[in-house]
């Protein structure tokens, strides 16, 4: 058995990356990786990440206590008093510190000397900076606020916090993780991001530095470290057997003096997954009504004058989407009097889910499914998620807006506009998603339901879902927050299957290429289930 690695886990949020490396296993089923420090400056994430910190302490398997809670046996208990050593370790693990600050940076300090002095060079540091500042969608905020500096919004340099603890640590390996929009993203009219490259390979406090891996490259590493540009670190989350089209910068560091340039690292393939492969399965639900009585009643009589209202407005438009209305009209007359906006039954995953996903999410002690709660609609939204999901039934994509009938077109000064033409947006069931992201916590629009017959936003487990957390996995705080998390955090998944391929490079470096497994591909990737 090789030794674990001690894992620094920065800007963690609730923990999706230091869950895919725990996950990561030797062929004896022990941890190559092991979390010895987690931050996070969110409370609401922290309090996530914590029991999830303190679970690890288990290894595999969780205490009885937590699932008599999460089936409804029990309320959480007092972790601390049943399990006071286990919680201890937790709580030295998962910090709640923000980075930058000083009174925070000293507590962290001396915690990275501790476990550095413990790790006898078998450290790395994985996470990434906030991604507010370089997201698209918060440049576009941005450039439409007269009073918005860039220069001066710290959020552009906090990956200036994560070179520090590289210069401190000198970790034998780092993995930084970002948004897309980061390739693009200008200070003052100069594009960070080469910078951001060349501190990254300047750092360490030995002045060796590091050779930058990227992993978006067909089958094998990219390792021309100096000739790599930003877009090059784009990783496709859909590529990596995840049910999400989620592309995002993924950065590998190895130090210079470990890289073994004939390592000949292949990348294993993975079967495609579709929303269909981890939403169907789960209880299905009914969605609320908001501004108004909320009851089973109300719902399906919002939802059968959605119904006619589409039948009667697509007779002539439309003919095939008007005869899917009526046939799930009649589906929804047949099947829904028992939804209800809670269902805790027994979560399952369609039979097209590919089975390593499928084992990664399920847990058979489960009784309940956890964070399903459905939120509350306003009528009109209801017939407009309701449109959505019966023309993706029948197009195959979803609705732009001028495709909506003119009775549901919202009273949007800018709907027409082009501006927003997928202002409503359903989720495919035979496609990976869309991007899962912390908006879904503002409104669900962007992530309607794909099954007419539920006619409702995602709830928090199945984004939860589209982003490869196991069920077991819960989120704390309240709804909105427990979206936040789930919408910032990386995929556990993909986290697990960039930790196999960190494990191949670390052992090239220290034991050669005869000892190395190597992931070679094992044939074409499947079509989407």
């Amino acid at each position: 058995m090789s030794e674990s690695y001690h894992v620094i886990d920065l800007f963690a949020g609730p923990g999706g990356l230091a869950e895919g490396f725990c996950a990561s296993r030797a062929e004896d089923g022990s941890r190559r990786f092991r979390i010895s420090l987690s931050v996070e400056k969110d409370e609401a994430a922290h309090k996530t990440l914590l029991l999830r910190a303190f679970l690890r302490q288990f290894s595999d398997a969780f205490p009885d206590e937590y699932y008599d809670w999460l089936n409804g046996d029990s309320e959480q208990p007092d972790w601390a008093t049943l399990y006071p050593a286990e919680w201890k370790k937790a709580r030295e693990e998962a910090q709640c510190l923000e980075l930058g600050k000083k009174a925070a940076d000293r507590i962290i300090d001396e915690r990275l000397d501790a476990i550095v002095a413990e790790a006898n060079d078998r450290c790395i540091v994985i996470g990434g900076p906030p991604c507010q500042a370089y997201s698209l969608a918060g440049r576009s905020r941005n450039g439409g606020n007269k009073e918005y500096k860039p220069e001066k919004d710290q959020r552009h340099f906090l990956y200036r916090e994560y070179i520090r603890i590289l210069e401190r640590v000198n970790p034998a390996l780092f993995v930084m993780e970002n948004v897309k929009g980061i390739v693009s993203s200008s200070v003052n009219g100069q594009v960070i991001a080469s910078q951001i490259l060349e501190d990254l390979r300047n750092a360490g406090s030995r002045g060796t530095g590091y050779r930058l891996v990227a992993l978006g490259a067909g089958d094998r590493l990219f390792d021309q470290s100096d000739d790599l540009a930003m877009r090059d670190f784009l990783v496709r989350a859909e590529d990596w057997g995840l049910p999400q089209a989620r592309h995002r910068v993924i950065i590998i560091g190895i130090r210079k003096d470990l890289w073994n340039a004939d390592s000949g690292i292949g990348l294993r393939q993975y079967p495609s997954a579709s929303s269909q492969s981890v939403l169907k399965g789960l209880p299905h639900l009914r969605s609320g009504l908001s501004k108004e009585p909320d009851s089973l009643e109300n719902w399906r009589g919002a939802v059968e004058a959605a119904y006619q209202a589409i039948i009667r407005e697509t007779g002539k438009t439309d003919p095939k989407l008007h005869d899917k209305a009526v046939d799930r009209l009649e589906a929804f007359r047949a099947r829904n009097a028992e939804l209800d906006r809670t269902e805790q039954g027994v979560p399952g995953v369609s039979k097209r889910c590919p089975e390593a996903l499928a084992d990664w999410i399920l847990d058979p002690r489960l009784k309940r499914t956890h964070n399903h709660e459905a939120r509350t609609h306003i009528r009109s939204d209801l017939s407009r998620y309701l449109f959505a999901s019966v023309f993706a039934l029948v197009h195959m994509r979803s609705p732009k807006a001028h495709e909506f009938p003119k009775s549901l077109s919202p009273n949007h000064g800018n709907w027409t506009s082009g501006n927003f033409s997928d202002r409503f947006r359903v989720q495919l069931w035979s496609r990976p998603s869309t991007t899962v992201t912390s908006h879904i916590s503002k409104d669900g629009h962007y992530f309607i339901h794909p099954d007419p017959l539920q006619c409702r936003s995602l709830t928090v487990r199945e984004a939860a879902r589209l982003q490869t957390f196991p069920d077991n996995y819960v989120f704390l705080g309240n709804r909105t927050q427990q979206y936040v998390q789930v919408g910032n955090a990386v995929p556990p998944f993909l986290a697990r299957n960039i930790a196999d391929v960190v494990w191949d490079l670390l052992q090239a470096a220290y034991m050669g290429e005869e000892n190395l497994t190597k992931r070679v591909s094992s044939g074409s990737r499947s079509k989407a289930a």
